[in-house]
């Protein structure tokens, strides 16, 4: 096992998937506090990377300026000669960049997919429930790889943003959207309606970019939209200054996990075991989810009631 200075981390997206990587990272950082990480992500994402302490430079990847933009991505991975390129991500285009870079240890996922496994000489292998291991759990296998403990030693740790949250201490941040309309729970409006009547000293938020949750109002004073107002990198300091996250299944859930925060996950047709905050059994974690998996069966009394429980 070589001596570990230089690692790549091919990871563009997305949201949740990126915090996922993320704790692994501080655990290799944890417990190999010398080494170098580099992290390849797409630019939404990129500011956030930054932030983390865990990650020392970024390779930004446009998507957006096509093959041009992938050729000058290529050209930037090759620059660097690591210990271990490390491809979390997977796929086609992920193996590419792989197999381009430069690194006798080229380590990817056994459940790649697009044929990128081609890229690897090494392989993480599946934990034993295979696929049907909760997401985190996967990547985390990198670990033993690379000669480390298969364990997550702290929450994720990020440098300070330049924001002046203090009228924000002690909220309710709501995250009403997720990336499939089928993850998205009905109830926000009703619920928070009743948190505003029933915390009026308590400032309650609501986050995310879906536009159409960016028009929502409350006649209240302590309720706030910034639904678009906020960049990625400031839902850190946001979620640490909270009290309670409510949300579907999205980034922002694992995001709050992450952070050693309260978070309420509302699941509908995936299954929490597989994408729920990890650990489920952590105490500051509650899941809920109807039997039928489809979210119009969540009530808003059933939310309510461990909204409750979290905040007594």
């Amino acid at each position: 096992m070589p001596a570990m200075q230089k690692i790549l981390i091919i990871k563009p997206s997305s949201f949740g998937d990126i915090v996922h990587g993320l704790q692994v990272v501080q655990s290799i950082k944890a417990q190999n506090p010398q080494v170098h990480v580099t992290w390849v992500v797409r630019d939404i994402f990129a500011p956030l990377v930054a932030q983390a302490n865990c990650v020392d430079s970024v390779i930004i990847f446009y998507r957006d300026k096509g093959i041009t933009g992938f050729l000058a991505l290529l050209s930037q991975i090759r620059r660097e000669t690591y210990d271990y390129v490390i491809d979390m991500q997977g796929l086609a285009r992920s193996g590419l960049m792989t197999f381009l870079s430069k690194s006798k240890n080229k380590l990817g996922r056994s459940d790649a997919r697009e044929g990128a496994g081609f890229a690897y000489n090494g392989r993480a292998p599946l934990p034993g429930q295979g696929r049907q291991s909760h997401a985190l759990e996967i990547l985390m296998e990198f670990l033993p790889v690379i000669g480390l403990d298969r364990e997550l030693r702290t929450y994720l740790s990020f440098k300070e943003v330049n924001t002046h949250l203090d009228i924000y201490k002690n909220s309710i941040i709501l995250f009403p959207d997720s990336r499939r309309t089928e993850k998205n729970w009905g109830g926000f409006k009703q619920l928070t309606a009743k948190l505003l009547d029933m915390f009026p000293d308590k400032p309650v938020l609501w986050m995310g970019q879906t536009p159409e949750f960016a028009k929502q109002s409350f006649p209240h004073a302590n309720y706030q939209n910034l639904v678009k107002r906020t960049r990625i990198e400031e839902l850190v300091p946001f979620i640490e200054n909270s009290d309670l996250v409510i949300s579907n299944d999205s980034g922002a859930m694992h995001l709050t996990a992450a952070l050693g925060k309260k978070v309420l996950a509302l699941f509908g047709p995936t299954d929490p075991k597989l994408f729920g905050p990890f650990p489920l059994a952590d105490p500051l974690h509650m899941v809920l989810r109807p039997k039928s998996g489809d979210l119009k069966d969540l009530g808003v009394e059933e939310v309510w009631d461990q909204i409750n429980y979290f905040l007594s």
